[in-house]
């Protein structure tokens, strides 16, 4: 099975609206990349995406990326500068953990949904919505399978 087509349509839609819903009052930026396989260590697989996709180009240093390596099963968030000065130590973790309960039952796109939420409201209150704040970044889902 191909990235493109680990999730429904409906399901692309749900996450893409999750991260929408989750950005709404904030100036933080949420993205999520997925792609086939990791050969090495999510996280730091994560961190060569979240440049590659400008993440760390943000105004504030408020981006988070969620990123999912199906046939390897493998998984990350990772979150820049800005967010990280203000979540406590054990956030990252925290989501982690919910969205692995989910994965073990099969729920991806649910896991994925609960971790862009529990984001989001991290987001909302360290860096909250101001009236000149635009959308650095795209809410669509990424897909990719290019190597380092």
């Amino acid at each position: 099975m191909s990235a493109q087509d680990f999730f429904t349509n409906t399901e692309k839609e749900d996450i893409t609206l999750a991260i929408k819903n989750a950005e709404l009052d904030t100036s933080g930026e949420i993205r999520v990349h997925v792609e086939e396989k990791c050969n090495g260590d999510a996280k730091d697989r994560a961190a060569y995406l979240f440049k590659k996709l400008n993440m760390h180009e943000t105004e504030l240093r408020n981006g988070v990326l969620f990123y999912v390596a199906v046939k390897n099963r493998k998984f990350a968030i990772l979150g820049d500068t800005g967010i990280n000065k203000m979540v406590p130590e054990d956030f990252w973790d925290n989501i982690r953990d919910k969205m692995l309960e989910e994965f073990r039952d099969g729920h991806f796109a649910d896991g994925l949904i609960e971790g862009i939420s529990m984001a989001g409201k991290q987001l909302k209150e360290h860096f909250p919505y101001q009236s000149d704040d635009v959308n650095e970044l795209s809410d669509e889902i990424s897909f990719g399978t290019d190597k380092k």
